[in-house]
């Protein structure tokens, strides 16, 4: 009897237990399932390719190989990169003037320049390791035969006075360094937004150690050298 009597009352206390999620407010709604972003399938548009680029691969290129008797187009010199620096020595006072800087490469180039630091302290112009002296940029690629060719053939010929470019100012090693005085040479610049004139360095890297073959690739690629006329 006892037995019975135990087993009356779980069967008591089991009835007694409400199920799990009984006595909570139910909404009645469910919950919807996190929607699934499309991902579109096209592909992202291609720069389209320069014209100096199309025009190195199908017309330069056979011509230095015909030059130099080249068998192999591995050995015809490109164009590595072209580095530009603009110094900006009031910039350690005021650092507004390297911000204009910065803005006209950009303009000048389409890409974002970085900022250059003094890497020693120079008590006479009153610089100290780390302030700001200066901005430049380097550009590859189709970004960089595009702005070879504007500078070829826009640029350089609004420089006042000019005679052409020097033809000995190839480093040894195949790369071709010059100045220009002013940034409103560039028709990107708008002459009313410039606050002063100033001047930049650029440096032409090519992938050749030789500067006969440099100087034959920019010839061929239109640079003005100094006592050529260039074909039209």
């Amino acid at each position: 009897m006892a037995d019975n009597d135990k087993e009356q009352e779980k069967e008591k206390v089991v009835k007694e237990k409400k199920p799990k999620g009984e006595g909570k407010e139910s909404s009645g709604k469910k919950k919807k399932a996190p929607e699934k972003k499309e991902v579109s399938k096209e592909r992202p548009l291609k720069t389209p390719q320069s014209r100096l680029l199309k025009r190195f691969r199908e017309e330069i290129t056979p011509s230095l190989m015909k030059e130099f008797g080249w068998e192999n187009t591995h050995q015809v010199p490109k164009l590595d990169k072209v580095v530009i620096n603009m110094g900006v020595g009031e910039a350690s006072r005021d650092i507004k003037v390297l911000d204009a800087a910065m803005r006209d490469l950009v303009i000048i180039t389409g890409q974002k320049p970085m900022m250059m630091r003094a890497r020693k302290s120079v008590a006479s112009y009153k610089i100290r390791t780390g302030m700001p002296i200066g901005t430049s940029v380097t550009i590859r690629g189709n970004r960089m035969y595009e702005f070879i060719d504007k500078l070829f053939s826009l640029a350089l010929p609004r420089v006042r006075d000019f005679q052409g470019l020097n033809p000995n100012s190839f480093d040894g090693t195949g790369n071709f360094t010059f100045g220009i005085k002013e940034q409103l040479v560039f028709p990107e610049i708008d002459y009313d937004e410039v606050d002063r004139v100033r001047g930049m360095d650029i440096t032409i890297v090519t992938t050749t150690n030789n500067d006969m073959h440099a100087y034959a690739l920019l010839r061929e690629l239109g640079c003005p050298f100094r006592g050529e006329t260039r074909d039209q």
